[in-house]
């Protein structure tokens, strides 16, 4: 293979909306730089996402300066909402945890409502660097996280879409593939690796900025939705139901926890600081 580098940057200001690919991206303890500080809940305050809602797919969030957003979807005006005011804080059920968050301006609310057809809210996460502590089983003291799933950054590898495609092809359903990486909703992708290699990566560097892998990003149905026509097929979740059970979890990426602060760029070398041996053990 040649020499890994820094393929593309996702950005996803909104929760489970489509995001934006910038050529750099600032990194931040809790992650790239207004990514997932937006979320939708529902009126029992629990997050939406597209794994019940997948026309959740089709809606896009671009930022603006400052923080706010710029909200479309398909038969929607678009809408600018700033960031509210940290005046009182409301209760977001975001898988096991209870993070505390501000509403939006209720034009926001209405907005999505309509376009969903249910009735949600729009909710900023006003302070990432005390609101949501990481999974402590996985995480320092300290640190914590956005939004997102449950890790800061979630990084893919080129070479292993191609391999999991190549294995999509010889299965029951290969009109459902190629698959895109847009399915995996990653933060970073690499170019430049053997299929899986990032299996056992313990610590990279993207460019400037280091980072420890914190563990395999189990994968769910968000995957079988295509995200350009929020329709749903089988695939790529029964491939890697056969060829890519870890336990109970269907893998594909691996969830990062920042070391350090800094820009990443694309074309930024990706180096290897420390991987596992044969036995699981790390290793420089």
């Amino acid at each position: 293979m040649g020499n890994p580098s820094l393929r593309s940057i996702h950005v996803h200001p909104l929760k489970a909306a489509r995001g934006v690919t910038p050529d750099e991206a600032v990194v931040e303890p809790w992650g790239l730089a207004g990514d997932r500080r937006w979320v939708l809940i529902d009126e029992a305050g629990k997050v939406i996402t597209q794994r019940p809602h997948p026309r959740m797919a089709l809606a896009a969030a671009e930022p603006l300066p400052g923080g706010g957003l710029v909200l479309s979807a398909p038969g929607r005006e678009p809408l600018a909402v700033t960031v509210p005011e940290p005046a009182g804080t409301v209760p977001v059920e975001i898988w096991r945890d209870k993070v505390e968050g501000v509403l939006a301006n209720s034009s926001a609310h209405s907005w999505f409502s309509d376009y969903l057809g249910t009735g949600v809210r729009l909710v900023h996460l006003d302070d990432p660097a005390t609101r949501r502590p990481i999974d402590p089983e996985y995480a320092r003291p300290g640190e914590t996280v956005s939004f997102a799933d449950g890790y800061p950054l979630l990084l893919t590898t080129l070479g292993s879409l191609d391999a999991l495609n190549s294995l999509i092809a010889r299965g029951d359903h290969p009109d459902e593939g190629p698959v895109p990486m847009d399915r995996f909703r990653p933060n970073v992708v690499v170019a430049g690796t053997a299929a899986w290699a990032e299996d056992d990566w313990r610590r990279i560097a993207i460019g400037e900025v280091t980072f420890r892998v914190a563990r395999m990003c189990g994968r769910c149905v968000v995957t079988t939705t295509d995200q350009g026509t929020a329709e749903r097929g089988r695939e790529p979740l029964r491939t890697l139901g056969r060829h890519r059970r870890f336990g109970d979890k269907l893998v594909f990426g691996q969830n990062l926890v920042p070391e350090s602060g800094g820009t990443v760029r694309l074309g930024d070398p990706v180096r290897v600081l420390e991987q596992a041996d044969e036995g699981g053990r790390s290793r420089p």
